[in-house]
């Protein structure tokens, strides 16, 4: 009989961290995916990962409608508590061997409670690492809850250990991300059109050449500083007058914020080289940012992915601060002329300063076969 186990994504950035790793349990002999899609990758305003995950050919057994309206502490509050309810049903009625819950959004503590409380064995991926907001607390609280763990570095999983887990249960697969990033890599050309195959809004422009890319989220610790602190980024941008591509943010405390800051910038302001997207399928989003100039904003992808591709960083705040990171990356605070001088160096800059702190792009298969072997347990004995 095969071991079913059960993947929870919960926003956009989840699906490109555990694609090679849903591919990899879908094809094991011994293992069978059961797929919840919940949270932000249902909404449409976020880009809809849903759409991606079934033109992937992957089969969602239960979608999870659980974010309510507000952006603020309450509301995330609220959707985290909401999800605890619909996911124990979830879980109750697939009946799975283990679930697996990736990394440190708000909501996937609910992912946690619901399958602990429930004596499910749970898996956690990307525990053990160190950022700047809450989601510090809710990576730490899901590694003390889950079973069994899948980190990203070896510096991560001592930190683990000393958090009193087991080492034979502990181990050190890479990120899954870089699965994608290294098959990015093999043909790296940007062979689509993102205007034609993304739609989006703002200008279109040529940008075969020298683009810029942008992401950057609000901090949920400073979320009323959010709208301000991406005015500062867009005014910085639009003053380079380089062609960019900006993406909307995730769905966290202070994400209208961060929201109403680009619509007011773009209606008052009209940017003549600035194009808005939601979202695009991973692949198209990896190219996208290897034949860019640099990546700018507090997205963990510049930590991660642009380390193993070489692409410049130009890291803002400290949404990002202690994770482990490469060369490729510079960091500054919410200074327009900050911004705008660490930009100016990473374009002179040469690319291509790559590192593989994060793995070598083999990650999905280790986790699976790990899966496929390990003894599955719903208790554990702290190792302190």
């Amino acid at each position: 009989m095969k071991r079913k186990i059960c993947v929870v994504i919960t926003a956009r950035p989840s699906y490109s961290r555990v694609k090679t790793v849903l591919l990899a349990i879908k094809e094991h002999p011994k293992l069978e995916l059961q797929l919840v899609i919940a949270g932000s990758a249902l909404l449409d305003r976020y880009g809809n990962t849903l759409d991606f995950i079934e033109k992937d050919g992957f089969t969602v057994n239960e979608k999870v409608f659980m974010v309510l309206e507000g952006e603020n502490k309450t509301a995330m509050a609220k959707t985290t508590g909401l999800g605890v309810m619909e996911l124990s049903n979830v879980f109750y009625n697939l009946q799975p061997d283990a679930v697996l819950t990736i990394a440190d959004r708000f909501e996937t503590i609910a992912t946690s409670i619901a399958a602990s409380y429930q004596n499910i064995p749970l898996i956690h991926l990307q525990g053990g690492e160190v950022t700047g907001n809450i989601d510090e607390k809710v990576r730490h609280a899901n590694t003390k809850l889950a079973d069994i763990h899948f980190v990203t570095s070896e510096d991560a999983k001592i930190r683990v250990e000393k958090m009193g887990e087991d080492p034979a249960y502990v181990f050190n697969t890479g990120c899954p991300s870089i699965d994608i990033a290294a098959e990015a890599l093999k043909s790296p050309n940007l062979d689509f059109n993102p205007f034609d195959k993304y739609g989006g809004v703002g200008d279109r422009f040529l940008y075969k050449k020298d683009y810029l890319v942008v992401m950057q989220h609000p901090v949920t610790n400073e979320y009323d500083k959010a709208k301000g602190n991406v005015l500062k980024t867009l005014r910085v941008i639009d003053d380079l007058g380089i062609p960019t591509f900006w993406f909307w943010p995730n769905v966290d405390a202070g994400a209208d914020g961060t929201s109403n800051g680009i619509r007011s910038y773009r209606e008052i302001n009209k940017p003549e080289k600035i194009h808005f997207f939601k979202n695009m399928e991973p692949f198209d989003f990896l190219k996208l940012l290897i034949n860019s100039k640099c990546l700018i904003g507090n997205s963990s992808v510049g930590i991660r992915e642009c380390s193993f591709l070489g692409v410049p960083v130009v890291n803002i705040g400290t949404r990002q601060n202690r994770r482990l990171r490469g060369e490729n990356i510079i960091d500054v605070d919410y200074s327009e002329n900050a911004i705008k001088d660490a930009i100016n160096i990473q374009l002179s800059s040469p690319k291509n300063v790559k590192s593989n702190i994060y793995g070598n792009g083999d990650s999905g298969n280790k986790i699976a076969e790990i899966l496929a072997e390990i003894q599955l347990r719903f208790h554990k004995t702290i190792m302190y």
